[in-house]
């Protein structure tokens, strides 16, 4: 539900480009109750807006066989929020952001988007990992650090 208002917030910004701030506390004015709800809904818009420019350079390099214009606005939403989760917020697990994405395309776009969202956003994944700028931490993320776990010195019995 929270990605669903960020979703729509982003929407309602895309369309009118009313201040943010006016659309944020419009849209998502009922998640005000629950503090971490609405900081992270918050956080999520100001990023995705802050880093459009290179979230678009990002869905560009993963989309050239398809003109970019023609793409669902609601999936090039959704594929920002996503990227922007995989690079900017390091304690939320790769497939948690993914498998919701995912879900969102099915209710709110075209048929094919929740294989479209998770086709580009998987690609976008695998790009991180390879380059070694997937930082993610907490539970459930072990895996996914697993490359830096490997490149840190081991300590020895010497070392205390």
């Amino acid at each position: 539900m929270i990605r669903e208002k960020v979703l729509q917030a982003l929407y309602a910004y895309e369309l009118s480009k009313e201040p943010i701030v006016n659309i944020m506390d419009t849209m998502l004015a009922d998640l005000r109750e629950h503090k971490n709800d609405f900081e992270f809904a918050k956080k999520l818009i100001i990023e995705v807006i802050s880093h459009e420019e290179e979230l678009e350079a990002l869905i560009r390099v993963k989309v050239d066989n398809w003109e970019f214009d023609r793409i669902a606005v609601i999936d090039r939403m959704l594929l920002r929020m996503g990227i922007c989760e995989l690079m900017y917020f390091q304690d939320i697990p790769p497939k948690v952001t993914i498998n919701e994405l995912i879900e969102i395309a099915k209710t709110f776009s075209t048929e094919k988007s929740g294989k479209f969202i998770n086709g580009v956003l998987d690609a976008v994944l695998d790009d991180l990992k390879s380059k070694h700028t997937l930082l993610k931490t907490g539970r459930g993320l072990i895996n996914e650090n697993i490359h830096r776990e490997q490149n840190k010195p081991r300590k020895t019995s010497k070392d205390g």
